[in-house]
């Protein structure tokens, strides 16, 4: 039994998810639970409160996975083959697969009751993060590799396992205990009774590189490179709505691989891309050729990419303030930067980012211009971010209406009780 502070006690009533190391009661000696462990927490007075998954490493030391006490781990398997199920079945109510979008995020961790567990889908290739100790074993990999096959529906494809190096570190999850693996090769022609277990001869098969689908546009995908488990699926709708608003002379800062600027390619009349990563900017060139060839093949007059596209590799902040310098305008600005504020600690830090490189975006705006202003922070919450770009506005001297507020698409789902999962936020504003 893992004993944790009434703070903590009151946290987990309330519907919240995790236990921080600084709320666990002392140790008797020889007592600790083993790395990723499933263990009971209860209160000062032994009262249970649940099961969770133990980390050794994290501050996060427990994220619960049950209200049940003593759960074992046969039943906590059993829990992530049900889960995973209702995740995927999930997914196809609120993210269903066609020719438009045939990319999805199929478990998003504690959003679906699987803490430590990230899957996406692009088209035929599904790739699985398993970030947490808990979680990058063996018999968890095995029950994956029964389910996540399930969401192709019969037209085959790839499982992958991803292994995500700073969680890795930041957990200690031994090197034998996660890596970038096969988990399952699926046949085509709904051949679903085949073994789909990883044997070497379909993983000699197995593809870690495709090409999705979002909102008509084409986009690579390597399971080998890029962040996270690769595109950011979370910005799907939100890519739309800012091409909604979006005209003239665009400038889209840290556009990664091109995400929100080819969606501002239909509608603006030139746009540049800046990013510090010269390897992102090739695989946004490279998307955008993608699509130039798509289009003189079907000629689809809604999906025509009608603007001048240039890529910029560069500091974010230095390039504004050299633009700024030069007297350059736009007419729409997008402002999609990592995540500033990677721990509690580092917020007010972040805020002093957020402020300054929305300032400068201000700046560089024509009047009546159209800034789309994300986060994807959870440390920073929305009235946090809100008032950042508020104190921009005043500083800049311009009139800033706020159009829009938008956060994750719905196959990012949050939890009411775990205001973490609600990290992404959106801005669509006309400055003045």
């Amino acid at each position: 039994m893992l004993g944790v502070s009434r703070r903590a006690a009151d946290r987990l009533r309330e519907g919240h998810l995790w236990v921080y190391r600084s709320d666990l009661l002392p140790f008797a000696t020889g007592d600790e639970p083993t790395a990723g462990a499933l263990v009971t927490v209860v209160d000062g007075r032994r009262i249970a409160l649940g099961s969770g998954l133990y980390s050794s490493a994290s501050e996060i030391a427990v994220r619960m996975v049950s209200n049940s006490a003593a759960l074992k781990r046969t039943e906590f398997l059993g829990l992530v083959r049900e889960r995973a199920i209702a995740a995927i079945r999930l997914r196809e109510e609120l993210s269903p697969q066609s020719s438009q979008n045939n990319a999805r995020r199929l478990v998003f961790s504690e959003a679906d009751a699987l803490p430590g567990l990230v899957v996406d889908q692009y088209h035929d290739l599904i790739v699985a993060q398993l970030l947490t100790q808990g979680m990058a074993r063996a018999d968890v990999r095995s029950v994956l590799a029964d389910v996540l096959p399930i969401a192709f529906a019969g037209r085959g494809g790839t499982v992958l396992e991803r292994a995500d190096a700073r969680m890795r570190a930041l957990e200690r999850i031994e090197a034998g205990s996660a890596g970038d693996d096969v988990l399952a090769v699926v046949p085509a022609a709904n051949d679903m009774s085949a073994d789909t277990s990883a044997t070497s001869e379909r993983a000699n098969q197995a593809r870690t590189a495709t090409v999705f689908t979002i909102n008509g546009l084409r986009f690579h995908y390597d399971a080998s490179a890029g962040q996270k488990t690769g595109a950011f699926l979370d910005q799907r709708l939100n890519y739309q709505a800012a091409a909604m608003h979006a005209r003239g002379r665009a400038l889209d800062v840290c556009t990664y691989q091109g995400g929100f600027a080819l969606h501002l390619a239909r509608r603006c009349d030139r746009v540049t891309g800046v990013d510090a990563s010269r390897a992102a900017l090739e695989v946004a060139d490279r998307n955008l050729q993608l699509n130039l060839a798509q289009e003189g093949q079907t000629g689809d007059a809604e999906s025509r990419l009608t603007a001048e596209v240039d890529w910029i590799e560069a500091d974010a902040f230095d390039l504004l303030r050299a633009f700024a310098d030069s007297g350059e305008r736009f007419d729409t600005v997008v402002l999609d930067p990592p995540a500033f504020a990677k721990s509690r600690r580092a917020a007010e830090g972040a805020m002093r980012g957020y402020k300054e490189l929305n300032l400068r975006a201000m700046r560089l705006l024509r009047p009546g211009g159209t800034l789309v202003t994300c986060s994807c922070s959870h440390h920073v919450g929305l009235d946090m971010f809100q008032g950042v770009v508020r104190e921009a506005a005043v500083d800049a001297r311009r009139r800033v209406q706020l159009l829009e507020t938008r956060g994750a698409a719905p196959d990012h789902p949050a939890v009411m009780t775990l205001p973490e999962t609600t990290y992404l936020k959106c801005l669509i504003c006309r400055v003045g």
